[in-house]
């Protein structure tokens, strides 16, 4: 990144115009503990406005927990803007599990995962609305518009995206430039929805770094692509694929004009 200053600003001006166009009072985001949403939190409070960070653990790793209330701490001692709330929705996943039918379905882990992101969404809903702010989202450009590598209306679901015209490596720069504290820009990147723990690599079977090359390279041809390089890149095209249901706009149905 050549210039993170004019970066960083950029960005914290244009949430604040959206804001002010918008006639909306702040911003709320949710705050994992991963590098996403500290860098997305630590720009929103940038701009001045009201922010309202939110930790929401589902089932998390203690070590998850104390990244993001250290970044929440961290960015109160900072911004006079900045509050935080923190509601442990164990139970309110708990009750909605035991009140599922019995499931044989290979998908029932998956759509239990992504549960758990859609309850924080309706958290982070709840809070804007009670005081007329908006949701910013903390998705970068690889998983948005590369893999699609988010939940549907879970952390898909959202207002305003401030960081997802950054690759992730654009993430690690600006987040450094800011100065976010070291433990979570060490951390490997996790969505926070799996029991396990596992971290996005595991998931995705390839690091951001490979997939930002293969997302650099997919419109380009003649290739001469490496065996690890070639098997990237059908990872990142089967991931883009069977994901754009996330990214393309909601289909909807024309009626012809004569059938009116």
């Amino acid at each position: 990144m050549k210039h993170p200053k004019k970066v960083s600003r950029h960005i914290i001006n244009w949430i604040n115009t959206y804001l002010e166009n918008s006639k909306i009072n702040g911003l709320v985001v949710g705050v994992s503990g991963g590098v996403d949403s500290a860098l997305t939190s630590t720009l929103c409070a940038e701009t001045g406005k009201k922010l309202i960070c939110i930790e929401m653990p589902i089932k998390q790793e203690d070590v998850q927990i104390s990244r993001a209330k250290k970044h929440i701490e961290w960015l109160k001692s900072k911004y006079l803007n900045v509050t935080s709330v923190s509601i442990n929705l164990d139970n309110t996943y708990n009750c909605f599990v035991d009140s599922l039918p019995n499931s044989e379905s290979d998908k029932h882990d998956l759509s239990l995962a992504n549960t758990r992101s859609r309850l924080r969404m309706v958290t982070l809903y709840y809070f804007a609305a009670i005081n007329n702010f908006i949701v910013a989202g903390t998705g970068n450009k690889v998983e948005d518009f590369g893999i699609g590598f988010y939940t549907k209306y879970g952390d898909g679901g959202v207002d305003i995206s401030p960081i997802a015209d950054l690759l992730k490596s654009e993430v690690f720069e600006l987040a450094r430039y800011l100065k976010i504290i070291d433990e979570i820009i060490t951390a490997k990147p996790t969505d926070g929805l799996w029991n396990d723990n596992r971290t996005d690599e595991e998931q995705i079977g390839a690091t951001y770094d490979e997939l930002e090359k293969a997302m650099m390279q997919e419109s380009k041809s003649h290739l001469n692509l490496s065996q690890r390089e070639t098997e990237v890149m059908s990872i990142y095209k089967s991931f883009n694929s069977s994901n754009k249901h996330k990214m393309d706009p909601i289909p909807v149905c024309s009626i012809p004009k004569d059938y009116i």
